[in-house]
């Protein structure tokens, strides 16, 4: 089940709810799985609210922001990642109400390995949700 945590100074987003909500939707749209309660309510996202002197770029800005998405091994082919990016940063530029945010926006895929995640204190595989 994918997990996205996402960095940013706090006050850059108004509705940290909805945009949980959003991304999660999202990555369960391009990773094509069904939305049934197993993958709804196991798939979620995590707003991290920084205070705005925790974030700086090597010259000193502190506007970015980070998403990562962590994903089960080989869920995301190279269509997908594509799509996940471009979402995803649309949803966060949308959410901060920033245009320039696109460029300023990181979104990091991460694959688990096999087992290399659980929840209900089961680590899974790929076979065990299938």
């Amino acid at each position: 089940m994918p997990m996205i945590d996402v960095y940013a100074a706090e006050d850059t987003f108004k509705d940290k709810h909805a945009l949980a909500q959003d991304l999660a939707k999202a990555v369960m749209r391009w990773e094509r799985v069904p939305p049934i309660p197993l993958f709804s309510e196991n798939t979620a996202a995590f707003i991290h609210a920084l205070p705005a002197d925790a974030i700086s770029n090597a010259a000193g800005d502190r506007s970015y922001v980070r998403v990562q998405v962590l994903t089960p091994v080989h869920v995301l082919d190279r269509e997908k990642q594509l799509g996940v990016v471009k979402e995803l940063t649309e949803i966060i530029v949308a959410a901060a109400g920033d245009p320039s945010l696109v460029n300023r926006t990181w979104v990091l895929i991460t694959e688990s390995p096999e087992g290399g995640w659980g929840i209900d204190g089961h680590a899974n595989t790929s076979d065990d949700i299938v």
